[in-house]
């Protein structure tokens, strides 16, 4: 047998091999087993999860009926409260900011003609409509806007304001270490933004609307503090210089 012949020969036995090959691969192929991957599920933070109860009063009566609750402030540093005497609020001197996470004990709702100076937060209307509170340790009475009256349109703002269950309760995952950052209300490593904001208060700037990414300038009741947040964790943080 001459050399062509034999490698005639030897090429078509490779191409039968081959093809016998695949055959069988094939064959394997559509007998396995068929296997479905689950779809991926967005994750979903824990803080997510949590169910913040909303009362959406759009009366006077409705506010009154928080008389006797006890809840606790989510809009931090941002609502200035007054002292509560002759059943009235006394507009002329704040007596201080409501802090994020403090706890308050409702006593009364009332109606109220505010002056300019007290209507940069809640709008004066024809009148603010204001909580009477006190706080653990403090017999005083106070009082904070939370609404306001106009032409006999009732707007609150208590669902934005207020916790009506504690926060260190519907947040209990966020671990002892955290929570006593945001009740001294200061910042730490490792801390989100939903915490930060409530432990300092309002955000005043940022660098960019990427939640979680970028840096942000909080109030801090008049002693701005920039934080920076990469992948939702604080990286850093100093007073503000400016940027």
């Amino acid at each position: 047998m001459n050399n062509g012949v034999k490698a005639a020969i030897g090429g078509t036995l490779v191409l039968i091999l081959a093809i016998g090959g695949e055959a069988l691969y094939l064959r394997h192929e559509r007998n396995k087993p068929l296997v479905i991957k689950a779809p991926e599920r967005e994750v979903i933070a824990d803080d997510d999860l949590v169910f913040l109860k909303k009362k959406r009063p759009d009366s006077l009566k409705d506010v009154k009926e928080l008389k006797g609750a006890t809840v606790w402030v989510s809009a931090g540093g941002q609502l200035d409260y007054y002292p509560y005497a002759g059943h009235a609020a006394q507009y002329g001197k704040s007596a201080g900011t409501l802090l994020g996470a403090e706890k308050l004990e409702l006593k009364e709702a009332f109606e109220q003609v505010a002056p300019k100076s007290a209507t940069f937060r809640i709008p004066g209307g024809d009148k603010q409509v204001l909580l009477v509170f006190t706080k653990p340790g403090d017999a005083k009475e106070y009082a904070v806007p939370v609404g306001y009256k106009q032409d006999g349109q009732y707007t609150f703002y208590t669902d934005e304001i207020l916790f009506y269950d504690d926060p260190h309760e519907l947040y209990k995952h966020w671990g002892p270490e955290i929570w006593k950052a945001v009740d001294s209300h200061q910042v730490i490593l490792g801390m989100n933004e939903r915490q930060v904001e409530l432990s300092l208060g309002q955000v005043s700037k940022s660098t960019s609307t990427d939640y979680g990414n970028r840096m942000v300038v909080f109030a801090n009741l008049g002693h701005p503090m920039a934080v920076t947040f990469v992948k939702n964790k604080v990286t850093a943080f100093r007073a503000d210089q400016g940027f």
